[in-house]
């Protein structure tokens, strides 16, 4: 039969695994991205900003403009993609976008998934509009930091900011 550990071997063996869990959660980073719509004259428009991997693959849902969800079929790219994450919805919904106006995002992201072929998406649809899959899509790199990227039919331009 095994001993018992000791409280003080106890505290120092949790106290060792915590100092060397803590640097892993310390590895991520605030992302801001801001995104201006075009003054497109029509209703406010549904937005999924997404992001994938460096193949293309869906990795994570950062957030949702549009509260009815029988219209997110019109988010194609998004909506296909992401069908198979059953919390690609949790916590990241809010109002649709009205046209000209600005919807700015934040969200923590793991230091791994920058610079490594992952890009930030949005797929964007306004009612009696065209829809406009992957409106844009901007490489998620330090280098593109802080410089406006111009979408294709609803987003005027995208900008994003890691702290």
């Amino acid at each position: 039969m095994s001993k018992p550990m000791s409280k003080p071997f106890l505290a120092t063996t949790v106290a060792a695994a915590c100092a060397l869990a803590l640097p892993s959660l310390a590895h991520s980073r605030q992302l801001t991205l801001t995104t201006q719509l075009k003054n497109y004259g029509g209703d406010g428009a549904y937005l999924a900003v997404y992001l994938t991997d460096s193949k293309g693959a869906y990795a994570r849902t950062l957030w949702v403009a549009g509260g009815k969800a029988k219209f997110y079929k019109h988010l194609a790219d998004w909506n296909r993609l992401s069908v198979g994450d059953a919390r690609r919805l949790a916590g990241v919904t809010g109002a649709s976008v009205g046209a000209g106006r600005t919807l700015k995002v934040t969200a923590d992201l793991a230091d791994a998934l920058i610079d490594a072929g992952y890009e930030i998406r949005i797929d964007a649809a306004a009612e009696d509009m065209r829809d406009s899959p992957s409106d844009i899509r901007v490489p998620l790199t330090t280098q593109n930091v802080g410089k406006p990227q111009a979408g294709k039919q609803y987003v005027q331009s995208l900008t994003y900011q890691l702290k």
